[in-house]
């Protein structure tokens, strides 16, 4: 990775004072960088050099940088268009230079699935195969990233509440329209769970939503009690704490 790392160094000579923190190559580090780097390194500038970038390894993280920001709350929603349609740019590049990297995979699921927010129900729907196969791709690959277990759960959680409408819309434009159950999404969160204990908060949420579903009250209440005691390190976590909290008043807890 030495070559790469030159590579973009060169790039970012009159650009950057120094590499940004959302570049690095450890997972763990990234995790860790602070909102406010990731906000101010990131500007449109650095888009326009970024874009120069080959290597399969940066243009996935960077695919994820575009979009964190993108999930952030002080994001415009001009912006956040923009950096969504940035993301999968990078993400497509990614698996484009390397078929063989799960997390390029990933990345172009998550990323191909918030386009579709932007592009209507017809698209989103139609995109729902591709992103599953994607993310299934992405665990064979790497069978020990829980991530990608947790998402595939939560596509079967998001086709298994469809609305009437909705379905009704699938079933027009599509011979086999997407469907899946809770119990299959249930299976994906549990096994994301044994790959990674306690690894995301929004895994222990769905578990914990998913029970609800099914009418397990019990179990329900012990997986949102996890989700609102889970450390709040980003602006998710204290959103799903706030949703674990008030979902734990249906269940009678009262921590």
């Amino acid at each position: 990775m030495v070559w790469a790392l030159s590579q973009i160094e060169d790039i970012f000579e009159t650009e950057l004072l120094y590499l940004p923190d959302y570049l690095c190559f450890t997972e763990d580090w990234y995790s860790v960088v602070s909102t406010y780097k990731l906000k101010y390194h990131f500007s449109y500038s650095s888009y326009m050099v970024i874009s120069q970038v080959e290597d399969a390894e940066l243009l996935w993280r960077l695919a994820r940088a575009s979009r964190d920001i993108s999930q952030l709350s002080t994001t415009s929603a001009e912006d956040k268009k923009r950096l969504v349609y940035e993301a999968f740019v990078y993400a497509k590049k990614a698996l484009e230079k390397n078929e063989s990297s799960s997390a390029a995979h990933k990345w172009y699921a998550i990323c191909i699935s918030d386009v579709g927010d932007y592009e209507g129900i017809k698209v989103k729907i139609g995109n729902a195969f591709i992103i599953k196969e994607h993310f299934e791709r992405a665990i064979e690959l790497n069978p020990k990233d829980a991530t990608s277990v947790h998402l595939i759960g939560l596509w079967c959680y998001s086709f298994a509440e469809l609305p009437w409408y909705q379905r009704n819309i699938a079933k027009v434009l599509f011979a086999t329209p997407p469907t899946s159950t809770f119990e299959e999404a249930l299976k994906y969160f549990q096994m994301a769970e044994q790959v990674h204990p306690n690894f995301y908060s929004k895994n222990l949420l769905f578990l914990g939503k998913t029970y609800l579903k099914l009418k397990n009250k019990k179990l329900a209440a012990f997986w949102l009690l996890k989700a609102k005691d889970y450390p709040a390190h980003t602006e998710e976590d204290k959103q799903v704490q706030k949703e674990a909290a008030e979902l734990l008043k249906s269940v009678g807890d009262k921590n």
